[in-house]
């Protein structure tokens, strides 16, 4: 089967990228971008900065110690998408590689000097995952040869060694290849990763042990810490590890951390990490909008988690996070002609910014930059772009289920279906029986959508209608060619409240619809948003651009005069004893987050003042 993630047990079972064919339609559009513009934008830019050059040698490196990894996720999108570049490219690599398998640009003739930051593990995490891609995808070759090798290596090396990697990501990687060739020391190999991290394993930094995730064992920890993206690729190599091994309790220890870090420690558009210092993870309810972190490798991790506790364990609840987070933070981070991107996602913007023509160096900011000189975010959503059909759908006994509703043809056992839909613009998604067949299809409805309906419309006979409540509606076989499943989303705008506890968001409300996040945001010459206030009554909705735009009512206030801001009143110098903001009324336009920013330099705001 031709998918990412393959576990061998596990409630659900993934469909095959050759199972699920996208559509033209908000996630097929944005696969098809991935294949055609940022895999070839991403080629151009390490070319350019000389990180592909690095594998041919002879001149100065060039780039991060790090920089090897966004050649290997760049060969993992080639081999999602059938790039007929990957064996140009994958051959430059095979002739950096040592005969002992090692290979890293940075670090050949000093090797494993400084696990804390070298990185080499992980940029062999990324190799391997490529490796595996391609050998779904095409079968053995010269880059699958290369990562064997490299394993292999790996394996001889630390098996018996006491060391991690500073930054995980070897071990789902070594998982999969078990999984891809059936070698048992590769499991074994991750296992043992996993398990050494926290005993503890690496020395101490000043950024403290819970950086890296070696301040106590993953079994015993209570949550997720640290820098967010080491967290999260962690807590995913151990769901693999605990699925492969049968380790029940390793499991739960997974899913308790997720629950916790979900109810505390994640902002609403589904993105991790609230201090830019370290780019971690906050303390619990530590959530400021403005200084949210949030990094785009960040939503990548966290989808690659909860789709595996999702297979896992089945619950629609993971699928539900993965969409929040594909949708507000996947498909923010790209521009809209595939060319720039967000390393960070911030629920607020303060100051707009002059627009950037090369590399951004801060990684930090309101606008997208094309490059970075850590660019670890474009070559993610590069590869997860290509492998994004594998998300969608997935399998059981008894039938499929569809995850998340978008158009795609899809195959399973007896089943063909087409997915006909609008989503998330329309909440009419329709299920369309291609062939005749037999099994259960289920669709998820996400736990917004109270009051969805099932509707059931047979080629021949009377049509039935039953309500959906959040989880699955599920409809029985057999099938007939021409049968129809309608579920109806209630995508209608609504207002959502912070919880208390987040200091930094009180007296703040935002406004979602359906899986959608919406920002208010300030380019056009509109005014700043720092003295609006906006009142809670029923948006309006626009369709503006195949989008779906809302409105609603508000007050500018009147700008703060010089001297002290604060006072008696509730609300400061500027509230009238009612507590009524005083000011002129107005209507405060909101877009999609996912499409904030590409009009130009522009202030923004998801957590309005009420």
């Amino acid at each position: 089967m031709v998918n990412p993630v393959l576990p061998s047990s596990g409630v659900l079972s993934p469909l095959g990228l050759d199972a699920v064919r996208p559509l033209p339609g908000f996630w097929g559009d944005r696969v098809a971008l991935g294949r055609e513009v940022i895999v070839a934008h991403c080629r151009e830019w390490m070319d350019k900065e000389g990180w592909i050059g690095n594998f041919r040698g002879g001149a100065p490196r060039r780039g991060r110690e790090f920089s090897d990894s966004e050649v290997y996720k760049l060969l993992e999108a080639m081999a999602w998408s059938g790039d007929p570049g990957l064996p140009e490219l994958a051959a430059l690599v095979a002739r950096a590689q040592e005969p002992d398998g090692y290979l890293n640009t940075r670090w050949q003739g000093t090797r494993y000097l400084d696990f804390a930051w070298g990185h080499e593990l992980y940029c062999y995490g990324h190799l391997i995952q490529a490796a595996v891609a391609r050998l779904r995808v095409h079968g053995e070759d010269e880059l699958t040869a290369v990562a064997r090798r490299a394993a292999d290596h790996v394996c001889r090396r630390f098996m018996d060694a006491p060391e991690v990697c500073g930054h995980p990501g070897v071990e789902m990687a070594l998982v999969e290849l078990y999984r891809a060739t059936g070698t048992e020391r590769y499991l074994e190999m991750a296992a043992r990763f996993v398990a050494r991290r926290g005993t503890p394993a690496l020395g101490e930094v000043p950024a403290g042990r819970a950086y890296f995730q070696d301040d106590r064992p993953v079994r015993l920890a209570r949550v997720l810490r640290g820098h967010a993206v080491r967290a999260l690729y962690l807590a995913a190599g151990a769901v693999d590890v605990a699925v492969e091994t049968g380790d029940g309790e390793l499991l739960a220890a997974v899913e308790a951390q997720w629950e916790r870090t979900i109810a505390a420690r994640t902002h609403l558009t589904g993105g991790m990490g609230s201090r830019h210092d370290h780019e971690s993870f906050g303390e619990d309810f530590e959530l400021p909008p403005d200084r949210a972190y949030a990094e785009t490798c960040a939503g990548v991790a966290s989808i690659m988690l909860a789709h595996r506790l999702h297979l896992a364990t089945g619950r629609a609840r993971y699928a539900d996070l993965a969409e929040r987070t594909m949708y507000n933070v996947l498909a923010t981070a790209p521009a809209l002609d595939g060319r720039s991107f967000f390393y960070t996602n911030p629920l607020q913007v303060r100051v707009p910014e002059e627009p950037r023509a090369g590399v951004n160096h801060a990684a930090e900011g309101g606008l997208r930059s094309p490059w970075f000189d850590v660019s670890c975010c474009p070559t993610n959503v590069a590869r997860t772009l290509a492998w994004l059909p594998g998300l969608l759908a997935t399998g059981d006994a008894a039938g499929v289920r569809i995850d998340h509703p978008t158009p795609a043809e899809i195959r399973h056992g007896d089943l063909r279906l087409r997915v006909e839909t609008g989503y998330p613009w329309v909440g009419e998604v329709r299920v369309r029986v291609l062939a005749d067949g037999a099994g259960r299809i289920a669709l998820r409805v996400p736990a917004w959508a109270e009051g969805a309906r099932l509707s059931r419309r047979p080629a021949a006979g009377r049509p039935g209608h039953q309500p959906a409540r959040p989880g699955y509606a599920v409809a029985e076989g057999p099938w007939r060619a021409g049968d129809e499943l309608c579920l109806d989303l209630p995508v209608t705008p609504r207002w959502t409240y912070p919880d208390p506890r987040i200091d930094a968001l009180r007296g703040t409300a935002a406004v979602e619809r359906g899986p959608l996040v919406y920002c208010a945001e300030s380019a056009g010459g509109t005014p700043s948003l720092d003295a609006v206030t906006a009142r809670t009554g029923p948006p309006a909705e626009h369709a503006v651009a195949g989008a779906v735009e809302l409105e609603v009512a508000a007050q500018i206030g009147v700008p703060a005069e010089p001297g002290w801001p604060y006072g008696p009143a509730p609300g400061g110098r500027d509230a009238r004893p009612g507590g009524e903001a005083a000011g002129a009324d107005t209507v405060l336009r909101l877009v999609p987050y996912h499409r904030w920013g590409n009009r130009g330099p522009a202030t923004m705001r998801v957590w309005l003042p009420v």
